[in-house]
Order: structure tokens, then sequence, then C-alpha cells
């Protein structure tokens, strides 16, 4: 199926994955639409780097901890560049919580930007992306859905919720729209990863290297532009780490 002249929702797609995803959206045809929070110089650089290629881009702000302000940010995108075939649910936070420090409001947090705005964000678009024809939702998940880790509870649940809600909107938005997710491992290290910590994650994944931004941008590209009979699935992108 062709990707030109169909638009692309990437939420934080100023940096990082986000970044790496919403320039290979541009580099298959997509115009996109980058959201930011905060990043705004980040998100401006890389629509910059969408419309050398040919294709369009804009900006959008909007803080996903908001529930209010998410169907704004849809219709933004829907306002500025015409339609909106895909969403890509990439932002979230990745905060300690440890057990002793417990703090209600800090788990709410995480769960309201890692699970509820993806679920926000797909009830705002269910509309423009029916009208598609080939309408296509992509959660960003994590291995750490299947295999937690100590003092990132919060995390690691609302990732696991974000499956389950990635198999449930394959059947609510069906059969208008496909929807599936991304399980990363080693994608791009948190700056403040010293050296050891990152060979000793290296050392746990089976192909011995770290993957990178743009092996999860090439998955999401795949799940929207080739898997026309997906629907559903959680693809994994971890060099096996999971068999460990």
């Amino acid at each position: 199926m062709s990707m030109l002249g169909r638009v692309a929702l990437v939420t934080g797609g100023a940096k990082r994955v986000g970044r790496a995803i919403a320039v290979e959206l541009a580099a298959a045809g997509c115009d996109v639409a980058v959201h930011y929070r905060t990043s705004a110089n980040e998100a401006e650089e890389v629509a910059e780097r969408i419309r050398d290629r040919g294709c369009r881009a804009c900006c959008i702000c909007g803080d996903l901890a908001d529930l209010a302000a998410i169907p704004a940010i849809v219709e933004q995108a829907v306002g500025e560049l015409g339609r909106l075939d895909i969403l890509v649910n990439n932002a979230s936070v990745f905060d300690r919580t440890p057990l002793p420090a417990f703090d209600a409001a800090e788990w709410e947090r995480v769960f309201r930007i890692n699970l509820i705005a993806p679920a926000a964000l797909a009830a705002a678009a269910r509309a423009h992306l029916s009208q598609s024809g080939a309408g296509a939702v992509v959660n960003l998940c994590d291995i750490s859905a299947e295999r937690p880790w100590r003092d990132y509870a919060a995390y690691c649940a609302s990732k696991a919720a974000l499956v389950c809600l990635t198999k449930s909107l394959a059947k609510e938005l069906a059969p208008a729209v496909r929807v599936n997710g991304v399980s990363p491992g080693i994608a791009e290290f948190p700056d403040d990863y010293d050296e050891a910590t990152r060979q000793k994650l290296i050392g746990m994944v089976p192909l011995k290297r770290a993957g990178t931004p743009q092996d999860i941008a090439g998955a999401v590209r795949y799940l929207v532009e080739q898997a026309h009979y997906v629907t559903g699935e959680v693809l994994t992108v971890d060099g096996g780490r999971r068999l460990r």
C-alpha cells in the first residue's frame, strides 16, 4: 500500500525513538504531525527534516497528562494536514517508583501518560482513522510488560496494560482500523546509564548489541505499510532478550 499522502500523528516525536519514527514514516511518503510537550526546537528540527523529504509536517504542543487537552491535539493535526490515517502512541514517562517510597500521585501520572492518554488519543482519532480507508494505530509497548524490572513497577504495569489495551482496541476499532504494538528492548539507553550498566544489559541480549531507534521505527513502518492482515499483535524488537 502506498503511504504517499497519508498523515501520521506521532506523540513524543521530537526526540529519541519518536524522532526516528517520524522521520521513517516521512521516508515512506507520509505527512507527519510531530507532537511534543517541551521540546519545541527539537520538534521543529524533525519537521524540517520531514519537509526536506518533500512531505508536509506540523508541530503540535500538548501535555498528555492533561487528558482534557487530547482531543485538541488530534484536531490540530487534522486541521493542519487535512486528514489522519496513522496514530503512533510513542510518548511515555520512564520513572522509578520503588515501593518503599510509594506515591499514589506518581503512579497515577505514569498511568495517565503511558496508558490512558493512548486510549484517549485513539478515541479522539477514531472517526478520522475510520474514514481513512486504511487507518492504523501503533502503540509503543515494552518488553518489561512481560519481564518487569525492580523499582519500576508503575512503568512496567502501565506497559503491560498498554499491551492489553492494544488487543482490546484491535477488536473495538475493527474492521476499519488496525491496532498493533511494538515492544522494544534496548533501543536507546537513558542518558544517566553509565557504561558498565550499558554493557551489562547488552550482555543479556543474544545478538550481543543494543538496538537503535531506527530498528523500532522500521517495525512501526512495517506494521502500518505492509502488515495489512495483522491486528492485535505486539511485535517484539529486542535482539532476543526476552528469551533469556
